[in-house]
C-alpha cells in the first residue's frame, strides 16, 4: 500500500498534466497504482476494512474474560467448547484492539537530578555461587542519581540490622551523601502510608539525620521513579554473578566492592564519560561524612547456657565458663560477635552466616584438661565483707556452714545490707542473731530496721512522743 506522501505527488503531477506512464516511471511504480490513486483523488491512505473473525463472539469473550480473571488461555479454552473456530492469536490480537484486558502504554517519563540532590535505594533477589553451590542472596544497591555511582553488596537475608550496615558502607564509599535517599516503600523503612504519605521508622530518621539525607519513597508502582537503581540489577546477575564462584560472604562482597570499582570507572557511551568522571563534579555537593561515624551493631541478652555458649541467630558462640549462669550483652556487628560482660569486653567471634545451628568455641574460654580444680577459697562478697567489717567473721563463718558451700547468695544480701544500713544496729542485730542461730537474712533485716525506725523513719504519721502529748 503506497504511502500518504507518494499519493500527493501522484496527484501533484497529474495537476500539472504529466501522463499515467510517465508517473509511474517517475516514482517506480505501477501505472494500475497510479490509476487507481488518481481515480481516487485523495492522498489520505483509505483505511482497509476488514471483518474481525471475534467480533461475533463479543459478549462471550467479554464475559468469559471476566469469569476467568482476565487469562485469556482459559478464555480460548471456553470458546472451543462452545464450537468457535478462532484461534488463539485471533483471540488475542482482537482484546488488544478492543483494550479488552489491556492499557495502551503510557509514555514513560523522564527526570532531571541536580549532583548531590538524590541518591536510589533498592534490594533484589539473586542467586550466588559459593563453594559450587546456589545460595540465595539479597543484594543491596545504591545509586547516586547525577553521576550513577553504583555500590552494590550482598546479605543472606535484610532487616533493618542490615540496611543501616550497607548504606553506612556505601556513604563511605562515595564518601558522602545526597540530600535525599528515594527507595520503594520497604518495610524495612516504612512505618506507614506510601508514596509521599509515607512515613519512615524513626529508628531509620535518626540513622539518616547521622549522614545529612531524608527517606523518601515513590508511589506505588511507578517503577521508573527508581529507574537509576532499578536498571543495574540485570547488569549485575548477568555479568557479575555469571559464572563465578566465591569463598564466603566476605569473599563475595569483596569482589562485589572491586567490580564497583571497575564499571564506575568505564566509559560509558550514554553518558559520553564515566561515572568517576561525572562523580568528580557531584561529590563537591554531597553532604560530607560526620568526623565520627559509630559503628553499626545490633544489640542483644543471652543467658550464657549450662554448655557456655549464647545463641545469636541460630549460631552457638563460646563464652567464658566462668560466666555460666550470667546474663551477659551480645553485640552482633558486621562482621563479627562482640560479648560484654558489664562494661568489659569479654569474647569476640568472627561472625558466621552458616550453616545453622553449629558452634563456634575460643579454646581460651574453656578450662585446660588434666588441671585439677583449684581449691575453693573465700569468695570476692566475703573477701569484701570482712574487709570492711572484721567484726562479722564469726557470723559470715556460721552462714556458710549453715548452707554449705561458698554461700554465694548470702553472702551477696549480707553485703548489700553492711552498704546500705548504719554498722552498730547492723552489728547489733548480728549478735542477737548469732545469739539464737539465726541465719534467715530476711528476719535478720528486719531486726535491723526496728533499732533504727524512730531514727530515720516517721511511722503512722506521728513519733510516740507527739502521741503521748495528744494524750495529755
Amino acid at each position: 500500500m503506497l504511502d500518504q506522501n507518494t499519493r500527493t505527488a501522484i496527484l501533484k503531477l497529474r495537476e500539472r498534466g504529466h501522463g499515467t506512464r510517465k508517473i509511474a516511471r517517475a516514482l517506480k511504480i505501477s501505472r494500475k497504482v497510479v490509476g487507481k490513486v488518481i481515480k481516487m483523488g485523495i492522498a489520505v491512505v483509505p483505511t482497509i476494512e476488514r471483518r474481525e473473525l471475534a467480533e461475533p463472539y463479543r459478549d462471550q469473550i467479554l464475559e468469559l474474560h471476566a469469569a476467568c480473571k482476565g487469562h485469556l488461555g482459559r478464555v480460548h479454552e471456553e470458546l472451543a467448547k462452545e464450537g468457535a473456530t478462532l484461534s488463539y492469536q485471533a483471540l488475542t490480537a482482537f482484546c488488544r484492539r478492543h483494550g479488552i484486558g489491556h492499557e495502551a502504554p503510557l509514555p514513560a517519563g523522564r527526570y532531571e537530578f541536580a549532583p548531590g540532590k538524590e541518591m536510589q535505594h533498592d534490594t533484589s533477589p539473586h542467586r550466588a555461587k559459593m563453594k559450587g553451590v546456589l545460595v540465595k542472596v539479597e543484594t543491596a544497591s545504591l545509586v547516586l542519581c547525577y553521576s550513577r555511582m553504583l555500590y552494590f553488596q550482598m546479605y543472606p537475608r535484610f532487616r533493618r540490622f542490615e540496611c543501616k550496615i550497607f548504606l553506612t558502607d556505601a556513604t563511605e564509599y562515595f564518601r558522602g551523601a545526597a540530600d535525599q535517599c528515594m527507595i520503594d516503600n520497604t518495610h524495612v523503612v516504612v512505618l506507614k502510608g506510601t508514596g509521599k504519605n509515607m512515613v519512615p521508622v524513626p529508628e531509620m530518621v535518626a540513622f539518616g539525620q547521622r549522614f545529612g539525607f531524608t527517606f523518601a519513597a515513590h508511589e506505588v508502582g511507578d517503577a521508573n521513579r527508581s529507574a537509576r537503581v532499578e536498571a543495574p540489577f540485570n547488569w549485575i546477575e548477568r555479568n557479575f554473578l555469571n559464572n563465578r564462584d566465591f569463598n564466603d560472604w566476605e569473599h563475595l562482597n569483596r569482589e562485589a566492592a572491586a567490580w564497583c570499582d571497575k564499571v564506575n570507572a568505564t566509559h560509558s557511551r550514554d553518558l559520553h564519560g564515566s561515572r568517576r568522571e561525572l562523580f568528580a563534579v557531584e561529590q563537591t555537593r554531597l553532604k560530607p561524612l560526620p568526623i565520627f561515624v559509630p559503628e553499626v551493631y545490633q544489640l542483644h541478652h543471652r543467658f550464657v547456657d549450662v554448655e557456655g555458649y549464647v545463641r545469636i541467630n541460630r549460631i552457638r558462640y563460646s563464652a567464658p565458663y566462668q560466666l555460666i549462669g550470667r546474663i551477659l550483652e551480645v553485640r552482633e556487628c558486621k562482621d563479627r560477635i562482640d560479648v560484654y560482660n558489664g562494661p568489659r569486653l569479654v569474647a569476640t567471634h568472627r561472625r558466621v552466616h552458616g550453616p545453622l545451628d553449629i558452634r563456634v568455641t575460643d579454646t581460651a574460654h574453656r578450662p585446660e584438661r588434666g588441671k585439677p580444680k583449684p581449691a575453693a577459697g573465700p569468695s570476692p562478697e566475703e573477701t569484701e565483707i570482712i574487709a570492711r567489717e572484721p567484726r562479722l567473721s564469726a557470723y559470715v563463718a556460721a552462714c556458710k556452714k549453715h548452707v554449705g558451700g561458698r554461700g554465694v547468695l548470702m553472702l551477696r544480701r549480707l553485703r548489700g545490707m553492711l552498704r546500705e544500713y548504719p554498722r552498730e544496729p547492723l552489728l547489733a542485730a548480728v549478735d542477737r542473731a548469732q545469739q539464737y542461730g539465726l541465719y534467715d537474712l530476711g528476719r535478720l533485716e528486719r531486726l535491723v530496721l526496728e533499732q533504727i525506725r524512730l531514727d530515720y523513719f516517721v511511722m503512722d504519721g506521728a513519733l510516740p512522743d507527739e502521741e503521748n502529748d495528744d494524750d495529755r
